[in-house]
């Protein structure tokens, strides 16, 4: 196992590695959920009403390759993030939650590149699901991410 002092150590490392994808997220957030008090979109389960596809009944998330959870995949794509969340959460520490893209995510979940944008990623419902099972899952990826506390002292 190899220990990084500093984000660039990281930052190289992960240069010869395979894809990993990255969310930057204000400490005490959770990194793949959302909470009512620390948003203000449509909430269910958890989930951002916005960021998959919902069934009318709201019970149902249906598959699609052009909605899911943001990722960046690329250092710039989460440098600009990172700045964003920071001018969004003031006084907050911004914590950078990573995975591989060889780890094992479940099954009925993607990561797809968006089209728009070859540095974002998004992790997609590709089978559809009941929005509890995929509230199970957004949590099983997050207990398999790594996390940067204090990221802003890299960028």
């Amino acid at each position: 196992m190899e220990q990084f002092k500093t984000l660039q150590d990281l930052r190289d490392y992960l240069a010869t590695l395979e894809k990993w994808f990255a969310r930057p997220i204000a400490q005490g957030e959770h990194p793949t959920l959302y909470t009512e008090a620390s948003n203000s979109k449509l909430l269910i389960c958890g989930i951002q009403r916005d960021d998959y596809m919902f069934s009318a009944d709201g019970n149902w998330i249906l598959p699609s390759r052009v909605h899911g959870l943001s990722f960046s995949a690329h250092w710039q794509h989460l440098k600009g993030i990172h700045k964003m969340k920071s001018k969004r959460n003031l006084g907050k520490q911004i914590q950078v939650y990573w995975i591989l893209s060889a780890a094992d995510i479940p099954p009925g979940l993607e990561f797809v590149a968006d089209p728009k944008d070859p540095q974002h990623y998004l992790l997609c419902a590709v089978t559809g699901m009941k929005v509890q099972d995929l509230r199970a899952k957004l949590q099983w990826v997050a207990d398999r991410m790594s996390v940067i506390k204090d990221a802003q002292v890299a960028f």
